[in-house]
């Protein structure tokens, strides 16, 4: 494919791009390149490569949903914390 200005100036008005003068050519070229790189891909043979991920296949890892009383874990935050009173954080009052 082929960017020519008019393609190019529309590009650039839906993408609301400011070309500048001396740049067009250069842009032109650079967006032709890429054009024809990515059309490259329409020339491979994938018909026999199957899919490498499909997420229908894929299941959920489960584990055992477990109640854990752990104490030390509640003491080790609040040890960070700047105030604190009977297991909980102080904090300033915000709104009046």
């Amino acid at each position: 494919m082929i960017i020519d200005e008019n393609l190019l100036q529309r590009l650039a008005k839906l993408g609301g791009i400011a070309l500048e003068e001396g740049k067009v050519e250069e842009t032109k070229h650079q967006l032709s390149e890429i054009v024809n790189f990515v059309e490259n891909i329409n020339k491979l043979d994938l018909d026999g490569i199957p899919a490498s991920f499909n997420p229908l296949d894929s299941k959920l890892p489960m584990r055992q949903d477990c109640v854990e009383s752990k104490p030390e874990i509640a003491k080790d935050i609040l040890k960070n914390a700047p105030s604190t009173e009977d297991n909980f954080f102080i904090v300033p009052k915000i709104i009046e």
